[in-house]
């Protein structure tokens, strides 16, 4: 008898373990999992370096975790239960954040799409698409104000209109509602030479200049068969005082959409 307790005493516990460890195989370890993919397409303009973290850690790119210029990054990971995927964009010099997104498996693939350059940060670049040209032998235009009053300091915060003119006078239209936010509606008018045209920037709705008592002009050269994404920058000297507006960028140049 006493043998026989013996016996069920020392096979109780490997009983339990096997139980245990049985109900360890049936529950999953992290719980539900969702394959999540984010496509980074950014441009870092500047000289200075920018990292992308995701929940803290350092994404690389070809064994490299700085970045300047082009960035083209497909990101896979897991989701788990209901965790949030953080991504934030730190300087690498100094490492501050310069901006934080948050990404859940309501979509199981996002787009991370950012321009980056001296003082502005354009957001959802992919989704601002260029216009479409309606035939050939056009040219295209959008535009974006990011850096409105940085020199000019006018204070006036509504929207602009660019009236658009070849250099002998002839009017070819007028854009609206040019914003520092988001890129205004499409304009198109045929290409011709020279290709030079000028564009004044106006308060909405008038043809008074966002500057009182000056003009503003940004000159600029088309392309045939090209719709382009301007960036408009406003410039100053070297003591601070503005010079004018510049519309070089075109986004187009960086992105493929």
């Amino acid at each position: 008898m006493q043998n026989t307790l013996k016996r069920l005493f020392f096979l109780l516990p490997l009983t339990a373990l096997a139980w245990s460890c049985t109900n360890d195989e049936l529950t999953p370890q992290y719980g539900e999992q969702e394959a999540g993919k984010i496509v980074i397409r950014a441009y870092n303009a500047l000289q200075d370096s920018i990292q992308i973290n995701a929940n803290g850690k350092a994404l690389k790119i070809a064994d490299k975790d700085a970045f300047v210029k082009k960035i083209v990054k497909d990101y896979e990971f897991v989701y788990y239960n209901d965790e949030v995927e953080n991504i934030d964009i730190l300087d690498k010099v100094t490492g501050e954040t310069l901006h934080s997104y948050s990404f859940t498996k309501s979509a199981s693939t996002d787009t991370l799409s950012f321009y980056n350059n001296n003082g502005y940060w354009i957001d959802d670049v992919l989704s601002s698409r260029p216009g479409k040209l309606s035939g050939t032998g056009y040219t295209g235009y959008r535009f974006i104000f990011p850096t409105l009053n940085r020199y000019s300091k006018t204070g006036y915060t509504g929207s602009l209109d660019g009236i658009i003119k070849k250099t002998n006078g002839q009017l070819l239209g007028t854009i609206e509602n040019i914003t520092q936010g988001e890129f205004s509606a499409f304009i198109e008018f045929p290409f011709g030479s020279p290709p030079i045209i000028k564009m004044e920037l106006v308060k909405h709705g008038t043809t008074e200049s966002y500057i009182p008592g000056q003009q503003v002009f940004v000159q600029m050269v088309m392309q045939n068969n090209k719709s382009k994404l301007i960036v408009l920058e406003e410039k100053a000297t070297e003591n601070g005082t503005f010079s004018g507006v510049e519309g070089v960028i075109n986004l187009t140049d960086y992105f493929d959409f």
